[in-house]
C-alpha cells in the first residue's frame, strides 16, 4: 500500500542530533488513556486515522522503553474530572464540551484510565490535577520536574495541536528545553497532525 502525501511529509522531515542527559531529562506523556487510545474509547474513532499514519502508539511505546533504560523521569499526565464535571463551565467551548455533555475521562472509570501499553510501572509518577489544555497549568507538573532535577522534556501524547502543543509552550515558558516527538503524537486528523508540525 503506497503512503499518503500526508504521512511522507511527516516521514520527510529530518531532525538535528540532539543530546541530552537522561539524568536531567523527563518523558512527559499527555493524555495515554483509553478515550483516545482504544478501540471503544469516546475519541478512538477521531483519532485513529491520525494514529495510524504515525504509528502513535508503538512509537510511543519504543521511546517509552527507551527512556526507561536511559533512566529518565517518566511523568504520566492524565485527564480526569470527578462525577458530573463540575470542573468545568457550565457553559464550555471546544472539546472541553463535547467531554463533559458526554462525561468523558471520568475518575474511576476505564476511559479515564492510562491504556495498557503506555500503564505506568513502579517508580514512575503520575501528575495529577489536569483539568484543561495545559499540563502545567492546573497540575503538579512543574513541581515534578524541578524536584526530580530535569531540564529537558521529550513530550509525547493526544492531541497533538491542543493538550500537547500547550504543554509545548508552557514548558518553554517556564525555562525547560522541550523536545515534542511527532510520531509519538495524534490528532483528530491527519490535516491537523502534519500542520501543527
Amino acid at each position: 500500500m503506497a503512503e499518503s502525501t500526508a504521512t511522507q511529509e511527516i516521514n520527510s522531515i529530518e531532525t538535528p542530533d540532539i543530546e541530552v542527559n537522561p539524568k536531567e531529562t523527563a518523558l512527559v506523556l499527555i493524555e495515554y488513556q483509553n478515550e483516545f487510545t482504544t478501540e471503544g474509547g469516546a475519541l478512538h474513532d477521531a483519532v485513529k486515522e491520525s494514529m495510524a499514519t504515525t504509528k502513535t502508539l508503538e512509537n510511543s511505546k519504543e521511546l517509552l522503553d527507551a527512556c526507561r533504560a536511559a533512566g529518565c523521569t517518566v511523568v504520566h499526565v492524565p485527564i480526569v474530572y470527578d462525577e458530573g464535571h463540575g470542573e468545568i463551565n457550565a457553559n464550555p467551548y471546544g472539546i472541553l464540551t463535547a467531554i463533559k455533555e458526554n462525561e468523558m475521562f471520568k475518575q474511576g472509570t476505564w476511559g479515564a484510565e492510562i491504556c495498557e501499553t503506555m500503564k505506568p510501572t513502579e517508580g514512575e509518577i503520575v501528575a495529577s490535577g489536569k483539568r484543561g489544555l495545559c499540563g502545567f497549568a492546573t497540575t503538579n507538573l512543574d513541581f515534578i520536574l524541578r524536584q526530580n532535577n530535569c531540564k529537558n522534556i521529550i513530550l509525547g501524547g493526544y492531541l497533538t495541536n491542543c493538550c500537547v502543543e500547550s504543554t509545548m509552550r508552557a514548558g518553554y515558558e517556564l525555562g525547560y528545553r522541550v523536545f515534542t516527538v511527532k510520531d509519538c503524537t495524534a490528532a483528530t486528523s491527519v490535516e491537523a497532525q502534519v500542520s501543527t508540525g
